[in-house]
C-alpha cells in the first residue's frame, strides 16, 4: 500500500479529549475537557423546542442564516463598537474550530509561516500544518505569561510569516492581553504586513479588573484582523457547534468558499434558536461574569487550602497548577495517576507548550458547585501520588 499523508504523520489524537476518556475510564471528576455541566439559558432551550416543531430543517444559506448574521453583527457593534456588514463580513461555521481552519486555509500558502504564542490551544499547530504552513512559536513566560516584544519581532520578521494567531483570553493559561500588549502586536503586524487571526471565544468570561480589548477595533487593524469566535462558551452550548468568522469583505469572501467545501453550512435549526441568545441584554453578560467569578473563586480558594501552587486566571475558565513537588518526570503520567488514584481528570500542560514544560497541568472549573466541591474533596488526597 502507498504511504499515507506525510503532512499528518506526526499528528496524535487530541490530548484533551484523551484525558476525558481516561477520566471516564476511572470514574474521575472530569476537569480536563472544557465543557460545562450546567444547562444553557432556559430561553434558548425553549426556543429550540419551538424550532424543532416549526423548522427550519433544511440547508440554510451556506455562510449562515440572514437573521443569525444580523444578530451577530448587532452584538459585535454593541460590545466592540465595530460596524460589521452581515452580508459581506460574516461567515457562520461549524464551531470556532472550523472558523480557525477556514481562516488559516484562506490566508496561508504552502511554505508560509504562522506565529503562535506558547502555551496554545492544541488545534493551532495542527491548523497551520493542515494549511501547509509552518508554525513559529513565541513563549508566554509563566507564571504571569507575558511576552518579550523583541522576541516577538524576531519571530514575525522572519521571511515567509503570513499571520499571527492570538487567543484572547487565552486557553490554557487564562491570560487577558492588555491594550498595551495588543498595541505592540498591532504595530508589528502593520510593520511586517501580516494578518492577525484572533480566537475570542472567551471574550465574555473575564475577571475584574481585566477587560477584553478587541484587536480589530484598534487603529489600523480592521483590515488585517480575522476574528474567529463561537457561541459555545458564552451560552454553554459547546455541543451546538456554532462558530463564525468576521473579516473584511475580500477575506470573508475567500473564507466563504473554503467553508462551503469544508462543511457546506452550520445547522439551520440551531442558528434559528440561537438568535434568541444573541439578543440577550447586558444583564445576561454581567450575570455570566458573576457566575464564572464565583466558580473561579470557589475552585482556586480550594486549591489554596490544599496547598497547591497555581497561576490565577484573568479570563477563560482554566487554571494551570504547578506539580513540581510531586516528582514526576512526565506530566501525562501524573494526570493518569491523578485520574486513577485520586479521581480527578486534568490535562498535562506539555500538550499546550512548544517548550519543554512538564511541571504544569490544566484544570477547568466550568462546573456546578457540587462538582467542584467533589473534585476539591478528592484533591485533598493528592499527596498520596507524590513520588
Amino acid at each position: 500500500m502507498k504511504v499515507l499523508s506525510t503532512r499528518t504523520s506526526d499528528f496524535t489524537d487530541s490530548v484533551i479529549r484523551r484525558m476525558t476518556r481516561i477520566s471516564n475510564q476511572y470514574g474521575a471528576v472530569n476537569l480536563s475537557q472544557g465543557f460545562p455541566d450546567f444547562a444553557p439559558p432556559r430561553e434558548l432551550t425553549d426556543r429550540l423546542a419551538e424550532v424543532a416543531k416549526t423548522g427550519p430543517h433544511q440547508y440554510a444559506l451556506t455562510w449562515g442564516a440572514q437573521n443569525f448574521r444580523e444578530a451577530l453583527a448587532k452584538k459585535q457593534k454593541h460590545f466592540s463598537g465595530m460596524d460589521v456588514d452581515p452580508e459581506s463580513e460574516i461567515v457562520v461555521t461549524c464551531g470556532s474550530t472550523e472558523a480557525m481552519m477556514a481562516a488559516m486555509m484562506s490566508v496561508c500558502n504552502p511554505g508560509d509561516k504562522v506565529v503562535i504564542f506558547s502555551p496554545f490551544y492544541e488545534n493551532y499547530g495542527a491548523d497551520a500544518i493542515l494549511s501547509g504552513a509552518r508554525p513559529v512559536y513565541v513563549p508566554l513566560r509563566p507564571p504571569v505569561f507575558d511576552f518579550d516584544a523583541g522576541e516577538l519581532e524576531k519571530a514575525v520578521s522572519q521571511k515567509g510569516v503570513k499571520a499571527l494567531i492570538l487567543c484572547n483570553p487565552s486557553n490554557p493559561c487564562g491570560k487577558v492581553f492588555t491594550k498595551e500588549e495588543l498595541l505592540v502586536i498591532a504595530d508589528l503586524a502593520e510593520k511586517y504586513d501580516i494578518y492577525v487571526i484572533t480566537d475570542e471565544v472567551y471574550e465574555h468570561i473575564i475577571y475584574e479588573p481585566n477587560r477584553h480589548v478587541y484587536m480589530a477595533a484598534l487603529p489600523g487593524m480592521r483590515e488585517r484582523t480575522i476574528i474567529c469566535n463561537s457561541l459555545s462558551k458564552t451560552y454553554s452550548i459547546t455541543g451546538w457547534r456554532l462558530g463564525y468568522v468576521m473579516a473584511p469583505p475580500e477575506i470573508a469572501d475567500r473564507v466563504k468558499k473554503v467553508h462551503d467545501f469544508l462543511t457546506v453550512g452550520a445547522a439551520a435549526p440551531l442558528m434559528e434558536a440561537a438568535v434568541t441568545a444573541l439578543e440577550f441584554g447586558d444583564d445576561y453578560y454581567k450575570e455570566l461574569q458573576n457566575h464564572y467569578t464565583h466558580m473561579k473563586n470557589l475552585f482556586i480558594h480550594g486549591l489554596k487550602d490544599i496547598g497547591l501552587n497555581f497561576t490565577e486566571p484573568q479570563g477563560a475558565y482554566y487554571v494551570l497548577v504547578d506539580i513540581s513537588e510531586f516528582g514526576y518526570k512526565s506530566d501525562e503520567e501524573f494526570c493518569i495517576d491523578l485520574a486513577k488514584k485520586v479521581g480527578v481528570g486534568a490535562v498535562p500542560g506539555s500538550s499546550f507548550f512548544r517548550e519543554n514544560v512538564n511541571h504544569l497541568i490544566r484544570f477547568h472549573f466550568a462546573k456546578q458547585d457540587d462538582t467542584l466541591n467533589k473534585a476539591l474533596e478528592r484533591l485533598g488526597d493528592i499527596q498520596q501520588i507524590k513520588k
